[in-house]
This record gives C-alpha cells, structure tokens and sequence, in this order.
C-alpha cells in the first residue's frame, strides 16, 4: 500500500482520478465537447497524411487519434489510464493503443514522425521531462501540437470555476503541488521549455472552442463531475461551500452570456506547435 505522501502527490492525484471509469466517461461524453472542436488544429499542426507514423500522447478517448487516422496516418496512441485508452480502442479500433507513463515511454529513439498531446500537458507532474521524451521519439524534422485550456485572463468557463472556488471554497482543501493547469498555453513558460528539449519554429493558435449548455450551473456540473483537478476541489467541500461555488458560476454565466434560455459558454484552448530542430 502507498503511504499518506505518495498518495498525497500530484501524479498519484491525477493517476486515480482518471482510472475512474465513471470519471473517463463522463469526460469523453460532455466535457470533450470543446475538445472536440481543437481537434482538426492538432491534426493539421502536424501536417499528417498516409503512412505519417504518429503518437498520440496522452490520447484520452481517442478524439484526435481519430482525427489522425482519418488522414491516413498509422496512429499510436498512449495514456496512464486504462479507462480511457480502452475508450479509444473501441472508438479507433484500426489504431493501436498501449497503456504507458509519457515521462518514459517505451518507443525507440526516431520512431514517430509527429506526435500529439490533447490536453494531456497539464496532466502530468513534469512537463519538461515530458517534451524531452517527445523529442527523442521523433525524428529529425518531425513535428509536436499540444493543446491547453486558456487561462483566466480569458473569458473561459475555467474562471468561472475556479474563481467561485478561490472565492467560496474551503480554504483546507487544495491540490498537490503540480504544473499549472494553463502554464503551457504560456508562451513565456512553453517556448523555453520547447527549445531546451530541441524544439524550433514554436507557434500558438487561439481556438475559440465553447461548451452549448442549457443549464448555466453546467461548467460546475462538468468540473465536479468529470474533470481530476475540479473534481478533486470540489467533491470534499461542505455542502454550504459547494452551494455557494454553484451559485457564483450560474451567477458569472447569467451574467456574461445573458438569461438563456441556452447559453453558449466559452473554454478557449491554445494550440502549440513545434519543429525538432
């Protein structure tokens, strides 16, 4: 059995999250909705077509390795969590599917000629060591597109959770120490960190991705239920707490997005792409 302090970590956090059975399908049947949408970013960033070998790092319930596989491409995919990659084997049943830790992957150096990363960044407690793998799997010239929800600079649903939650959450509960959940959408901390582990050519793109909810507590119901970071922030609270938080994001959505009666609720995400140098 782990001790208190390994189970207190962010990498365990994250790992028994999202073996959740419950946890991966609600995920794959409502929150990635927005993913959805940044999809044909990913796909296009790396430029693939028929033959391209690539790796899905981090490939969830298979969205945009189906999105890979429909360009012809002969597509890996790879997460930590048996609940989703067996998702993604019945949704992309042509490609193929291991479970796998991105900070050691088991694939030859020069094995992948692109690889993506669908909102897997914030996923995992060392994204540098991350990419550096990246870079030794792929070979000279290939390409990586990560995506990553905006920040709450945005006008993003994020905000509106996580600001009710700073503003009337329990202060006794908290995350492990962990990568920001939107670092990486930060080109002053993810273009370093790309050119150390032997990136060039970095770019990012804006992709206006949206939830179209017809409930304006959804963003809440969505965080709570099918999301590691929110979920672990709010399925603890007191029950005056999580009240509160729900009614500060009904309130925020109302009160940007109108009085409904569906409301279409934005979760921007940034893509970025990078060349081996």
């Amino acid at each position: 059995m782990p001790d208190n302090q390994e189970q207190d970590t962010f990498a365990a956090l994250e790992g028994r999250e999202w073996a959740k059975c419950d946890v991966a399908q609600s995920y794959a049947e409502v929150f990635a909705k927005a993913a959805d949408m940044v999809v044909p970013h990913l796909v296009a960033a790396v430029c693939t077509g028929p033959d391209t070998r690539v790796l899905d790092l981090c490939c969830g319930h298979g969205n945009v390795s189906a999105g890979l596989f429909n360009t012809g491409a002969r597509v890996t995919g790879l997460d930590f969590s048996p609940a989703m990659f067996e998702m993604a084997r019945l949704a992309v049943p042509q490609a193929q599917f291991v479970e796998g830790d991105a900070v050691a992957l088991s694939f030859e150096d020069n094995t992948f000629d692109a690889v993506t990363i669908g909102f897997g960044m914030p996923n995992m407690p060392d994204p540098p060591k991350v990419l550096a793998e990246v870079r030794r799997v792929l070979r000279d010239g290939g390409r990586l597109a990560y995506s990553v929800w905006c920040g709450p600079e945005f006008d993003t649903a994020l905000g509106y959770v996580f600001g009710a939650i700073e503003e009337h959450g329990s202060p006794e509960i908290a995350l492990p120490p962990g990568p920001g959940a939107n670092d990486y959408a930060d080109p002053t901390i993810a273009f370093p960190v790309l050119a150390k582990a032997g990136f060039s050519d970095c770019h990012q793109t804006i992709v206006a991705s949206k939830w179209q909810v017809s409930d304006p507590g959804a963003p809440f119901d969505f965080f709570l239920e099918e999301t590691a970071r929110g979920g672990a922030l709010l399925r603890p609270q007191p029950t005056t707490n999580l009240a509160a938080i729900r009614v500060a994001v009904v309130a925020k959505v109302l009160a940007k997005h109108g009085v409904g009666p569906e409301w279409d609720v934005p979760i921007p995400s940034v893509v970025t792409s990078a060349v081996v140098a």
